[in-house]
């Protein structure tokens, strides 16, 4: 009988109470087996998180014998450190807004001003939710499924076999779904005075009087807007000139303003100079536009990018090609080792949970079963979960000029949705391109407090073609904030309406009396 396998640590589980240990005890057993391996697997994967679980899983569902290696925690960073945990603290946040702001715009009863709120209870939930939500990612789940579970150090032996505690896998096919880490940049002091990243945040148990975060895309601004609504003193530091630069400019500019009212101090076209330590301080000198100036934090949060996780695979043994941007894949996502294959955030530059998950969809196929599918073929939805959201799917004004495609733009202001009027919430819009002289949507972006979950008829109608006639012959609920996509359809059918067209109905009630 093989000795319990050792919990490999890149980043800690804290603290230890009833719930983190309920996490480990599903995606990290303490007691773990690693089981004999069968002769040859048809799939041996690399890596838990998303990807190589909806790899694993599929495979396995389908019949064919499959290895899964993970050497830290199953369920990754979407689990552990990242969606998860994440919405959970966003959903916290917004609770507090509401009762601090609930008399002002509601009437409500008015909160007590002594009272602070208990961060520590705010987080604890979250790490309660997380433990009952990491039973489905967990080693038990996989084995009942028929996969074999490795938990250990993963790496290549050669092109057809991987090694993990001394056990040698054969394949006929492998997937590499290590994912990505926080990456920071290079600071001087940085490492030295201490910082946070998403892998990190979600330990504290006590709030920080004073957050500084660094890094303007959708992590940062997610956290930063958060920890001022629980009550830190927040400073925002970007090197670029406004919020989400990948972000339609608009809806960013709504976020923006969203944030600098939640209490963010935003400081933008920095670059960040030296961090130093005085006692449990953190000063961050940085330059903002031929200007010094310093910022003092109790805690640090990088948000500034992220790496592949590619190091100790032993790839150059199994003949896989790194890129710029990690495992280097075809449109099929098969790698340099024509039997080995790579999905999720380790070969994409969309580093998303659903991303990954339909990546390693597309990897069955053409694993497997001979398929041909192409990542190129998918059609990326994303979200970015400040309040409001901006969600996002297909093209947008500069993929359309690049493409050389001409649009025609409809802009439908929440303002003009009574949902969204009567629930305080008519800050925002949708923008939806068509195919310049059609009802062909090619890419929308939604700016509203759910965006993300009223994103899903557009997402249908870009991916399949539901141009928006069909949209405006369907009824919508009434009220809802998602009639402002029936109102972007009324706007288009109306603007069929041309001067022509109106003439021939003038003259159709001239005759019908």
């Amino acid at each position: 009988m093989s000795e319990p396998v050792p919990a490999h640590a890149p980043f800690p589980v804290e603290p230890l109470d009833d719930f983190n240990r309920e996490l480990l005890e599903n995606v990290h057993p303490s007691d773990w087996v690693n089981p004999q391996p069968a002769p040859r697997y048809h799939l041996v994967v690399i890596g838990a998180g998303t990807a190589g679980l909806v790899s694993a899983a599929g495979a396995a569902g389908l019949g064919a014998r499959v290895a899964l290696v993970e050497r830290h925690l199953m369920g990754g960073d979407c689990l552990n450190v990242g969606c998860v945990p994440s919405k959970g603290v966003i959903r916290a946040s917004r609770a507090w807004q509401d009762v601090t702001r609930g008399r002002e715009r509601f009437g409500a009863p008015a909160a007590d001003p002594d009272s602070k709120g208990d961060f520590g209870a705010a987080m604890e939930r979250m790490r309660r939710l997380r433990a009952g939500i990491s039973e489905i990612d967990g080693v038990r789940r996989f084995t009942s499924l028929g996969v074999d579970v490795f938990l250990g150090e993963g790496r290549f032996v050669g092109p057809d076999a991987v090694e993990v505690g001394g056990k040698r896998l054969r394949f006929r096919r492998a997937v590499i779904a290590t994912g990505a880490r926080a990456a920071a940049p290079p600071i001087p002091g940085l490492a030295e005075a201490g910082y946070l990243t998403n892998e990190t945040i979600f330990n504290l148990t006590e709030l920080p009087e004073r957050l500084v975060v660094i890094g303007g895309g959708p992590i940062g601004c997610e956290m930063a807007q958060s920890f001022a609504r629980f009550g830190s003193r927040v400073t925002l530091l970007d090197k670029d000139g406004h919020v989400l630069p990948r972000e339609d400019a608009d809806a960013a500019a709504i976020v923006q303003q969203a944030m600098l009212r939640d209490g963010v101090r935003l400081e933008f076209n920095t670059k960040v100079l030296e961090v130093t330590r005085r006692g449990a301080e953190r000063l961050i000198a940085y330059d903002s536009g031929g200007q010094q100036k310093e910022a003092a934090a109790d805690q640090i949060l990088v948000a500034a990018g992220r790496a592949p996780n590619v190091e100790g695979l032993g790839l150059d043994s199994a003949g896989v090609k790194l890129s710029r941007r990690g495992v280097e894949v075809d449109d099929r996502l098969r790698t340099s080792n024509p039997s080995i294959y790579a999905c999720g955030d380790v070969a994409s530059r969309f580093q998303f949970t659903h991303v990954a998950d339909a990546q390693a969809r597309i990897v069955i196929q053409n694993a497997l079963f001979f398929g041909r599918a192409k990542a190129s073929a998918l059609t990326i939805p994303w979200c970015t979960y400040t309040t409001p959201e901006i969600a996002h799917v297909g093209m947008d004004e500069k993929d359309a000029k690049e493409k050389g495609i001409a649009i025609d733009t409809l802009t439908v202001p929440l303002s003009t949705v009574d949902r969204a009027i009567l629930d305080g919430a008519s800050e925002g819009f949708l923008r939806v391109h068509l195919k310049q002289g059609t009802d062909r949507i090619l890419g929308a972006t939604l700016v509203a407090e759910h965006a993300g979950d009223m994103l899903g008829e557009l997402c249908l109608a870009v991916t399949h073609g539901v141009g928006l006639g069909k949209i405006a012959s369907v009824i919508h609920p009434y009220p809802t904030q998602g009639e402002v996509i029936k109102k972007a359809a009324d706007a288009w059918r109306r603007g069929k309406l041309t001067r022509g067209v109106k003439k021939l109905f003038g003259w159709w009630f001239r005759v019908f009396r």
